[in-house]
């Protein structure tokens, strides 16, 4: 029995990092936000690491929170995918398009067509959408969840009915008979549901794998539940390892129930690594990132942590009769590390430092710290892999490439090589043409 490997991915949110403020750093141009050679760059970088894929995120409305901060999206997500597959070869992308406000078919038509472009690279990251400000940009207002997700499953149907209204072999192109398609093979799929309706065909024939492979971001109840159905891959934000394990079994028990193989649908979870020659140094990397919300983060740490603290606290490590009374607040799972750093003895200010307060774990040090994080989560059955931010593109991709990567792959964790040439190869994912249920 071969080994069992994880999926590594990475996402480039806004062409500069996952802190909002890598753009202020020295050596970030900040007009890398919309330089697509800057993208080119980072895709061929995590190619040259033998990365799974590049997810692309969507949000519908301003991201930008204050002005000191980058917006966390750049363009359009079918626009730089399209630019970077032609920059690259055999690394993947998956396109986050909202089920909320999208049609079908002008869904199936740009993912289908891109898979085309690209060879055979491209996913779909199938969300639904409840920001309001969103939905005023589409001339709508926010519907229920159990709705949206209703809806999503009908939007998912009907996509990929449209994928597979070409038949995979009505592509004759003979010229002796001067037959170029096979139209008994081209029909109309007539999908009519509740919320949405699209008769088709699609005239875009196959890709080299056949159609784009489907993902879905998410933690909630209806996330998993919708993964287990549908997705080939599950992106997701947990930031421990006893939660992420949790929420994997879920996602498998609704693929079973589902009639799917668990096995067949990869849970994803991220990582936010800074990496440097030395621990201090990579602290200290962070630690200038974090800096800027110091003042206002410690006293939601101090809710994290059971303490009243403010910025008069910030450096001195906690004391004895502080630590005494401390607990982790059980509504919030970062709580736990940012007690377990506190108790380090570290100031307030380390604390917040080692990114505490960020949405996905974020191990600090040299390579082989980040390699150890990702391998213990992944012996735990925690995840079947990670979609990696670095919190500084720059030079944090190639960090991650080059420093990481290589010992994953000294341990036998990753792959050395591409095994194939489309998203589906890279994933271990099943052909799949058409809808999934009939």
């Amino acid at each position: 029995m071969s080994q069992r490997r994880m999926h590594l991915a990475t996402a480039i949110a806004n062409g500069f990092g996952s802190s909002p403020y890598a753009w202020t750093d020295p050596r970030v141009d900040p007009a890398d936000w919309t330089d697509v050679r800057a993208w080119m760059r980072y895709a061929q970088i995590a190619e040259r690491g033998k990365l799974d894929f590049i997810f692309f995120g969507d949000f519908l409305a301003q991201s930008q929170r204050a002005e000191s901060h980058s917006p966390s999206q750049s363009l359009e997500p079918a626009v730089l995918a399209t630019a970077l597959a032609l920059a690259t070869e055999r690394i993947g992308f998956v396109n986050t398009v909202s089920a909320t406000f999208e049609e079908p078919y002008n869904i199936a038509r740009v993912l289908k067509s891109l898979d085309v472009v690209s060879g055979g690279r491209i996913g779909w990251n199938a969300v639904t959408t409840s920001a309001p400000p969103a939905a005023a940009n589409y001339g709508r207002d926010v519907v229920d969840r159990e709705t949206r997700y209703a809806l999503i499953d009908e939007v998912i149907q009907a996509v990929q009915a449209l994928w597979g209204s070409w038949g995979e072999d009505a592509w004759i192109a003979d010229k002796e008979s001067r037959r170029f398609t096979d139209l008994s093979k081209i029909a109309p799929v007539n999908f009519r549901g509740g919320f949405v309706a699209t008769r088709g065909p699609l005239e875009v024939p196959p890709s080299k794998q056949g159609q784009p492979i489907m993902s879905h971001s998410g933690a909630g109840p209806q996330s998993l539940a919708l993964a287990g159905r549908h997705a080939d891959i599950l992106i997701t934000e947990v930031f421990t390892i006893d939660e992420a394990r949790q929420h994997r079994a879920i996602m498998r028990q609704a693929a079973a129930a589902a009639g799917r193989n668990p096995d067949a649908v990869k849970y994803l979870v991220g990582v936010q690594p800074s990496t440097a020659d030395t621990g201090a140094a990579a602290l200290a990397r962070r630690g200038e990132l974090v800096e800027p919300d110091v003042p206002q983060q410690v006293h939601y740490l101090g809710q994290l942590i059971g303490l009243r603290l403010g910025p008069a606290d910030l450096d001195a490590p906690l004391s004895p009769e502080q630590l005494a009374i401390a607990r982790a607040h059980p509504g919030d799972s970062r709580s736990y590390r940012a007690l377990e750093i506190a108790r380090e003895g570290w100031t307030v200010r380390q604390v917040l430092h080692h990114a505490v307060i960020d949405y996905h774990p974020a191990p600090i040090g040299r390579p082989e710290v980040i390699a150890d994080h990702m391998q213990e989560w992944f012996d735990a059955d925690a995840a079947d892999g990670f979609w990696v931010t670095p919190d500084i593109h720059v030079d944090g991709m190639a960090a991650f490439v080059d420093g990481v990567v290589p010992i994953l792959q000294q341990r036998g964790l990753f792959r050395d090589e591409y095994e194939g040439e489309t998203l589906r190869d890279h994933l271990g994912i099943d052909r799949q043409y058409g809808p999934r249920y009939v």
